[in-house]
């Protein structure tokens, strides 16, 4: 039975870079890694018709926090047998983005902290309802929001198909996000956290290991 490891963070904080540096480690140490990057799009209809909302698409669905947030959660749902089947098999399994990203969002949309309601209604409806298995840790790549917002929209000039959707190009809400993320990982929300700006690769993923 492998660990599961879920990296969060702001868009634009690097996430996909860190995931590959674990994995790359990890790899070289010779342990079976297995890897996942949600939302899935291309992959899962429920995450393109969010995406698709988030760029104004499907009337006032975006609108509607908790109907945006559901579907992020079926996403997960649809890839919940497939995650437990990869713990089973690896020795590690690392998720880029994973429940908590429901619940930071969502919370900082309604204006709420970790300990808020909707929180609570992403843990029951992900972990306890939809059955998703739940993180040995999670790891926040908590850099500075402003940098994080800064290379989302510098990607977006170089790279047509990476338009920013409705979420980050709201910088208020990418603040509020960035709060809640860090009370979730004070608070170990759910499982031990890490949480690193620009920690070296090797170091963070022999201490994942170690605890």
């Amino acid at each position: 039975m492998g660990q599961l490891i879920a990296v969060e963070g702001l868009d634009g904080a690097g996430k996909n870079t860190l995931v590959t540096g674990l994995v790359d480690r990890w790899r070289q140490d010779g342990l079976r890694v297995w890897t996942l990057t949600f939302p899935r799009y291309g992959e899962s209809v429920t995450a393109d018709l969010a995406a698709e909302a988030l760029h104004g698409q499907h009337g006032d669905l975006s609108d509607s926090v908790y109907a945006m947030a559901l579907m992020f959660a079926l996403d997960r749902a649809g890839a919940a047998a497939e995650i437990r089947g990869a713990v089973a098999d690896h020795d590690i399994v690392v998720l880029d983005r994973y429940v908590a990203s429901n619940a930071a969002y969502n919370a900082a949309r309604l204006g709420q902290g970790a300990d808020g309601e909707m929180v609570s209604w992403v843990r029951d409806i992900e972990f306890r309802r939809f059955g998703l298995p739940v993180p040995d840790h999670h790891v926040l790549l908590g850099v500075a929001p402003q940098v994080a917002m800064d290379r989302a929209a510098h990607r977006e000039s170089i790279d047509s198909s990476r338009r920013r959707d409705l979420y980050e190009r709201n910088t208020d809400l990418q603040l509020r996000v960035d709060a809640v993320y860090r009370e979730l990982a004070e608070a170990n929300w759910m499982s031990p956290w890490q949480s690193t700006a620009d920690e070296d690769v090797a170091e963070l993923a022999v201490r994942l290991l170690d605890e």
